[in-house]
């Protein structure tokens, strides 16, 4: 493909809303709301399991200032899920807004309102409770089958078929595979036969949960959240209250990051709850304390791999089995863990001849997980790839050369990805691209640099998917305004990834235009065409060919209005940009008068609305290789360099898909080395603040360098792909490779800190 194919896409335009939030201009939730509103705050248990046998809430009500205190007696008996999917939700409907039975440290038990926080946080200290302590299961690999039960309630229910059953504690099981693979596993030379272990990681975005709620001028229910999901909030604010649909209406003003968090309604349904039986404005501001412990963290997953080759490094069967974690409430349990499986073994087409992906998710009571960038795929690629590095290092060859001769090519159809093919894959030129910009051959596999420090290479690829197939559902409205710009609407949400700038590129090739002449809005539930939301990664390859769809239709309209005015029939007319012109050069007409003429005297709308669901989700892929310094006295690992190359189609936004990039790879570093989550006996969170819960800085990323090595997907828009997932998969992987050429010693448990490098070393010194 020609690099100045295109004229806007492919080009590195600001982001539309740059200039404003970097001058602070208001935005977000706190900043576009009154101050004057209800304050909402939820009690929260000290307990993991137990049954509420006495709630007191009378000493409270009489705080000056507290308007009404909400217990379980108080709230709809219909259960519901709080994850932010399509319907029927393939997550179980396990929770109501307040339980008499909690679940874990820091559910919630009452919701207390008043004038201000001061008066608020008074009353929380004067409710009384009377819990009957049950036995919390705690350990996730003894769940299935175990006498505990955590959600025995007669009306949990799963709407869709996932292998759930709260009787023995499953959210979802399933298995599938293809060809024999005990017996192709029993004929390889060599079979790498590994358990691996990802803790919970906490999506730490800048912004916390956060809602507004009030009673709008027709008695309706109006949430400005910061949210991923505008119209999913709608469907699960309903069921939870027991309302209609049509009573609520929900919008997002700017988003401070969400990273999958906000896929998930966490605060939103206490104020909305507190609104609607007030009739009161409210507002509900997670701390930083409650995101730690009550918030919608990554899966913690056990993977156990099982991978054989021949001899010569030929790779002929993957085995692996999945046990996820989803903690006291199902959400995003039944999707996350498929994709540690079907994101991981298809990397390895090349030779395949048989793979079995199997796994279980279970309930524990510990914080409920959710969706975080990756969605599962990140665990599951963590040992997928970890395990064959293990395989190249036992047959004796290089760990590039390995992937080389098993990965997916373009073309080939990958059976464990749902039998869709590769049919845009430069996967063979990111690893020969990555392995010549990091100088792979100088680096691998260790160098020692004196006073005890070793430098070491790692390497890994993944893929991810690009919104969910025959799924997802993505919209954009396009309308022709005075003057002649445009208004393009949808139901995406920017979480700062620069979703709106990338739509409004799409637009302006379309359309032959100017991206200043695109003003974008969304998401609002009343006001936009519907979309299943920013999630999954979909919002530029499904959304954008919704984008070029409506653009499509507009131009039609466009040119039917230009023929009233031209007095020619519309087929003898063409859509020039800024005019519509005849075909036969002898008159045109601009997009002022047209956009004059709609407003007069017209029959033609000159607007379109366009939907897309697309039946595969072509993947992106990425290499990484990274060079760690690892100081054998005291185990500290720094990352010195991390060199990364990404085939996510074309890059609508070189500069937006290159942050997104970089922005990955640090998170997946601080999942490697720093993030760790850990349960005292009594289920509480111990890093329940950002002094425990170590994030990666500027100093903890080293030199990233990021390249694109692009293909073209003939089903995306502008032959672009997905990369808001992938960019996060290869870090944990490659430094753990890297850790093991540097000390000798394989780490399969997350994060990899300098207290475990060290007793590996001290273990293989023994």
């Amino acid at each position: 493909m020609s690099e100045n194919r295109f004229r806007v896409v492919n080009q590195p335009v600001r982001k539309k809303d740059a200039m404003q939030l970097l001058l602070g201009r208001p935005a977000y939730v706190d900043d576009v709301t009154p101050h004057d509103c209800l304050v909402v705050k939820v009690l929260r248990s000290p307990h993991a399991h137990a049954l509420i046998e006495e709630i007191n809430t009378d000493i409270a009500r009489k705080v000056p200032g507290i308007e009404c205190i909400f217990t379980y007696k108080d709230v709809p008996q219909k259960r519901f899920t709080m994850a932010g999917q399509t319907f029927p939700e393939p997550s179980p409907y396990d929770r109501l807004i307040l339980d008499r039975r909690v679940r874990f440290v820091g559910d919630a038990v009452a919701v207390v309102a008043g004038e201000t926080e001061k008066v608020v946080d008074k009353a929380l200290e004067l409710i009384k409770v009377k819990y009957q302590v049950l036995e919390p299961l705690l350990d996730f690999r003894a769940a299935k089958d175990n006498a505990i039960l955590v959600h025995p309630e007669e009306n949990w229910r799963s709407l869709c078929p996932v292998g759930a059953d709260n009787r023995r504690n499953l959210c979802a099981s399933d298995i599938c595979g293809d060809g024999n693979v005990d017996a192709v596993l029993a004929s390889c030379d060599e079979v790498v036969d590994r358990v691996y272990h990802t803790k919970a990681c906490q999506q730490a975005m800048m912004e916390t949960f956060r809602t507004y709620t009030e009673i709008d001028h027709y008695g309706r229910l109006h949430i400005v959240s910061s949210t991923q999901i505008v119209f999913h909030v709608r469907r699960i604010i309903a069921n939870a209250l027991d309302i209609p649909k049509s009573k609520i209406h929900v919008e997002k003003p700017r988003i401070g990051g969400g990273f999958g968090a906000k896929q998930t309604v966490v605060a939103e349904v206490y104020p909305a709850l507190v609104t609607w039986k007030t009739g009161k404005p409210a507002k509900m501001i997670y701390s930083r304390e409650e995101c730690q412990i009550a918030g919608s963290p990554r899966h913690e997953m056990e993977v156990h791999v099982r991978v054989g080759a021949n001899k010569d490094g030929v790779i002929r069967a993957i085995d692996v089995y999945t046990l996820s974690n989803t903690g006291a409430f199902g959400e995003h349990g039944p999707t996350t863990v498929g994709l540690s499986g079907h994101k991981s073994i298809p990397l390895y087409t090349g030779n395949l001849e048989a793979f079995r992906f199997a796994y279980d998710v279970v309930y524990t009571n510990v914080q409920a997980a959710g969706a975080y960038r990756g969605y599962g795929a990140t665990q599951g690629i963590f040992a997928v790839e970890s395990a064959v590095s293990e395989l190249a290092a036992r047959l004796g060859i290089d760990p590039v050369a390995i992937r080389e001769k098993n990965m997916v090519r373009e073309g080939q159809v990958m059976a464990a990805y749902y039998n869709e093919p590769a049919s845009a894959c430069a996967l063979d030129r990111c690893m020969a691209r990555c392995k010549e910009l990091f100088g792979w051959d100088g680096k691998y596999p260790v160098r020692d640099m004196g006073n005890g420090k070793v430098r070491a290479a790692g390497v890994a690829m993944a893929m991810q998917g690009s919104g969910i197939s025959g799924v997802d559902v993505g919209s954009a409205t396009l309308k022709l305004s005075d003057e002649g710009f445009y208004n393009l609407m949808i139901g995406a949400a920017d979480m700062g990834t620069g979703c709106d700038t990338i739509l409004a590129q799409m637009a302006a090739e379309c359309l032959d235009c100017s991206v200043d002449d695109i003003a974008v809005f969304g998401a609002d539930s009343d006001a936009s065409p519907y979309d299943s939301g920013s999630y999954a990664s979909s919002t530029t390859y499904v959304t954008g060919k919704a984008v070029e769809k409506a653009c499509s239709q507009l131009k039609e309209n466009i040119c039917a209005v230009a023929a009233d005015l031209l007095g020619c029939a519309a087929d003898g007319l063409e859509f020039a940009g800024r005019t519509v012109r005849k075909l036969d050069g002898t008159g045109e007409v601009t997009l002022f008068d047209i956009a004059t003429k709609s407003m007069c005297g017209n029959g033609t709308a000159v607007e379109a609305t366009a939907s897309h669901s697309s039946p595969v989700s072509p993947p992106p892929f990425m290499v990484g290789m990274v060079e760690i310094e690892l100081d054998t006295e005291t185990g500290q690992v720094d990352v010195l360099d991390y060199t990364a190359v990404v085939d996510c189609g074309t890059p609508v936004n070189p500069s937006l898909a290159r942050v997104q990039t970089e922005g990955g790879i640090v998170q997946g570093i601080g999942m490697a080395l720093f993030e760790d989550v850990t349960y005292e006996p009594t289920g509480r969170i111990m890093e329940n603040s950002l002094m425990q819960y170590k994030l990666p800085t500027r100093l903890d990323m080293g030199r990233l360098h990021v390249e694109f090595e692009s293909s073209y997907e003939p089903t995306g828009p502008f032959g672009a792909k997905s990369i808001g997932e992938i960019v996060i998969n290869t870090p944990s992987p490659a430094i753990a490779h890297a850790i093991y050429n540097a000390t000798g010693v394989w780490h399969r448990e997350l994060p990899i800190t300098p207290e475990k490098v060290l007793r590996g070393i001290r273990r293989g010194q023994a």
